[in-house]
C-alpha cells in the first residue's frame, strides 16, 4: 500500500489543455490585474498572463499556472478534486442565506436628548411618548423574529436613544428568553445607546440578562461634543464615564463603540484611533456619513465628498498599520469585513456588502409604529418620505406577507449584482455589495449607476489599496490575515 499517487497525477497535460473556470478580472494599476474566481479568490498578475491564460497559451512551467490551477481558475487532467472545491467555497459562502434573518433591530422610541445635526434617523423630543413602541407592538413584532429559520437570532434595540423606553426593553427580553426556553435558538441582546441617561439599575439588568452595549464615541471631548451636542455640552464626559461604569460591571469587551466621520473629523484621523487606543478598544469603524435623516436636512452629509474621506480613511489604515507594527494590536473594522471576504471562504454578512443584497435576507427593522423595514438605512429613509423599503406592519401582516413582499424581492432582484450592469463584470463584485438603499437615496432607483455611484467609488478605492498593501507587503498580508474573522 503506497501513501503518495503515482507521479502522474501531480504532472499537467500538454501546454493549452486546460480549461477555464469562470472568472472576472479589472485593472488594478497600470501594468497588473485583479483575477476572481466565484468564491471570491483573487489573484494578482501582469497584463501578459491573463491575455496568456483567456487565449489557452499559458505554459504549465510558468509559475503562474500552478497558483491559477490551486486557486481554481483553471483545471487540467491533474485537477481531480479542483472542481469540488471550488463548489464547496462557493456553498460555503451562500450558507447565510439558508440560515436567513439574524439580526432584528426594535426601534423602541425616537426619543433622544441629543440634538446630533448628522443624526440619520429624524429623533423627537424628549417629550414626544406617541413615538415610542407599545408592549403590544413589541409582542407582535416578537412572534415574527422567532419564525426566522436563523438558529441565531440577535434582537438590538434603539431609537432615538432606547433607554428612554427601557421598561419596553425589560418586557422584550424577558418574553425572548421565555419564548427561547421552547425555541432553543442562540439568543443575544443589544442596546445601541449614547449611554446619558445608563443607570446602575440598568447596569445591573444588563448584567443578569447578558446584554451587550453599543456607543458613540466620535473622538477626543472637542470633536465629540461638537458633533454630539446635547444640554450641558458634555456628551463626551457622559460617553466615557459610561463606557467604564458598563465595562466594571458587564465585563471590557461586552462594552463597544461607533464613530461617524463628520467634516470636522477629516483632520483629525490619527487623534480619533488614538482616542480609541486609549480606551482600550480593540479596534476601529471609520465610517462615513450615510444620507439619510437629519444629515441630509443639516447638509452634513453633503459637507465633504468621496475622495476626501477616502484620504482620510487610507491616512487612518496606515496608522493602524504602523501602531501594530510598534506592538500595539488593534483593526479597522471595515478593512477587517472585506479582508474576511477576500481572504477566507466565510461571509461576514455584513448588510451593505452583501449580494444579494442583505436587506431582510440578514437583518430587518421593526419601527415603534410597527411598520417593518428592510434594513436599518430603510428606516431611515422612509423617515425622509420614502417608503419603498417598507414591507408590512406587525399589526397587519404575516411573517410570509413581510418577507414574500414585493417591497423585498424587487430590490434585491433587480440590484443583484452578479447581474447588475457594470457590476457583473466586475472582479472586485466578489467582496462588494449592491446596497439598493442607498441607491435609491442618492439616485433614485435600486441600481443606479455605478460610475455616479459613491458606494461603488469608496469600495473599489478600498478594495484596490488593501489588495495593492498585501501584494507589496508580505508582513501586511500576514497582519490583515490576523483581521479576518
Amino acid at each position: 500500500m503506497t501513501k503518495f499517487s503515482p507521479l502522474s497525477e501531480f504532472q499537467t497535460t500538454e501546454d493549452g489543455r486546460y480549461q477555464l473556470a469562470p472568472f472576472r478580472f479589472s485593472r488594478l494599476d497600470d501594468e497588473r490585474y485583479v483575477i476572481t474566481n466565484q468564491a471570491g479568490e483573487y489573484s494578482v498578475q501582469p497584463r501578459s498572463v491573463v491575455a496568456a491564460l483567456v487565449r489557452h497559451e499559458l505554459k504549465s512551467s510558468d509559475p503562474a499556472y500552478a497558483r491559477l490551477r490551486s486557486k481554481h481558475f483553471l483545471f487540467d487532467a491533474s485537477s481531480t478534486i479542483g472542481p469540488g472545491m471550488l463548489a464547496t467555497k462557493v456553498r460555503t459562502k451562500a450558507m447565510r442565506l439558508a440560515n436567513f434573518t439574524a439580526l432584528h433591530i426594535m426601534v423602541m422610541s425616537l426619543r433622544c436628548e441629543h440634538s446630533c445635526p448628522y443624526c440619520q434617523v429624524s429623533r423627537q423630543s424628549e417629550d414626544r411618548s406617541a413615538f415610542d413602541m407599545t408592549e403590544e407592538t413589541a409582542e407582535k413584532a416578537l412572534r415574527l423574529i422567532f419564525q426566522s429559520p436563523s438558529p441565531a437570532i440577535k434582537i438590538e434595540f434603539q431609537g432615538g436613544e432606547p433607554l428612554l423606553n427601557f421598561e419596553l426593553i425589560r418586557f422584550v427580553v424577558e418574553r425572548a428568553e421565555s419564548t427561547n426556553q421552547v425555541e432553543k435558538r442562540s439568543l443575544q441582546f443589544v442596546i445601541t445607546t449614547n449611554l446619558a441617561v445608563i443607570t446602575d439599575e440598568i447596569l445591573g439588568y444588563c448584567r443578569e440578562h447578558d446584554i451587550l452595549i453599543s456607543t458613540s464615541l466620535d473622538g477626543p471631548a472637542k470633536l465629540h461634543n461638537a458633533n454630539r451636542p446635547r444640554p450641558g455640552k458634555n456628551s463626551y464626559e457622559l460617553a466615557v464615564e459610561g463606557i467604564h461604569r458598563a465595562r466594571a460591571v458587564l465585563g471590557h469587551e461586552r462594552v463597544s463603540a461607533l464613530m461617524t466621520t463628520t467634516k470636522a473629523s477629516l483632520g483629525m484621523g490619527r487623534e480619533i484611533i488614538d482616542e480609541y487606543v486609549r480606551m482600550q478598544f480593540p479596534g476601529i469603524f471609520l465610517r462615513p456619513l450615510s444620507p439619510y435623516g437629519f444629515a441630509v436636512k443639516t447638509k452634513w452629509y453633503g459637507s465633504y465628498d468621496t475622495e476626501s474621506w477616502l484620504d482620510f480613511y487610507f491616512d487612518g489604515l496606515e496608522y493602524i498599520v504602523e501602531l501594530n507594527r510598534k506592538g500595539t494590536p488593534f483593526i479597522e473594522f471595515y478593512a477587517s469585513t472585506i479582508l474576511t471576504k477576500m481572504l477566507t471562504p466565510f461571509e461576514p454578512g455584513y448588510v451593505d456588502l452583501m449580494s444579494p443584497a442583505g436587506i431582510g435576507i440578514s437583518a430587518v427593522v421593526y419601527n415603534y409604529d410597527g411598520d417593518v423595514y428592510a434594513s436599518d438605512e430603510a428606516r431611515m429613509l422612509a423617515e425622509m418620505g420614502d417608503k419603498s423599503f417598507r414591507l408590512g406592519n406587525v399589526h397587519r401582516n404575516t411573517y410570509a406577507e413581510i418577507f414574500t413582499s414585493d417591497a423585498l424581492l424587487d430590490p434585491i432582484e433587480q440590484s443583484f449584482a452578479g447581474s447588475a450592469p457594470m457590476c457583473s463584470e466586475c472582479a472586485f463584485e466578489p467582496f462588494c455589495g449592491s446596497e439598493p438603499v442607498f441607491h435609491k437615496a442618492t439616485q433614485g432607483d435600486f441600481v443606479g449607476l455605478k460610475t455616479r455611484s459613491a458606494f461603488c467609488y469608496r469600495n473599489m478605492a478600498i478594495f484596490k489599496r488593501l489588495i495593492g498593501l498585501m501584494e507589496g507587503d508580505p508582513s501586511i498580508r500576514e497582519l490583515f490575515m490576523g483581521w479576518t474573522r
